[in-house]
């Protein structure tokens, strides 16, 4: 079981996202008031603190939010998560849809933290049962039926 480790939404797309007290997530869209969020595969991102601290290994000054993920995690290997597994966070029930992403183009956390890791780690999903999340609620993988 792994745990949410910070939340964070944008206004606009390319840009670090700022860290809240909690998100509220609406089903079948994404988070309330985040540039991602609308009627498609790739409503929620979600990156492990893991993967945030290699790229401090590497000198890099950045936190969660940083990369542009919604939701930061520890303890889930999102390496071994399968396209269609469920993450059951606090109350909210997610399907992954998406590992990884092909960027274009260099956006602003590109340039600000000098790579990107999301399009390598991160992972992305639907929402399929919306409610808040906080720091701190518990991560329960589900595997597919």
């Amino acid at each position: 079981m792994g745990k949410v480790v910070a939340v964070s939404l944008s206004e606009k797309k390319g840009e670090k996202k700022r860290n809240v007290e909690f998100v509220n997530i609406l089903e079948d869209y994404g988070i309330e008031g985040d540039a991602h969020a609308g009627g498609w595969h790739r409503q929620i991102s979600l990156l492990a603190l893991e993967s945030i601290k290699k790229m401090r290994e590497k000198g890099l000054d950045v936190n969660p939010g940083d990369f542009a993920e919604n939701i930061t995690t520890e303890g889930i290997d999102f390496s071994k998560i399968e396209i269609g597994t469920r993450l059951k966070v606090g109350e909210v029930l997610l399907e992954i849809t998406q590992k990884g992403k092909v960027c274009h183009e260099r956006c602003a956390i590109y340039y600000q933290a000098g790579d990107c890791i999301m399009p390598k780690e991160g992972v992305f999903a639907k929402v399929l049962k919306g409610g808040k999340v906080y720091p701190g609620d518990s991560i329960e993988v589900i595997k597919n039926a």
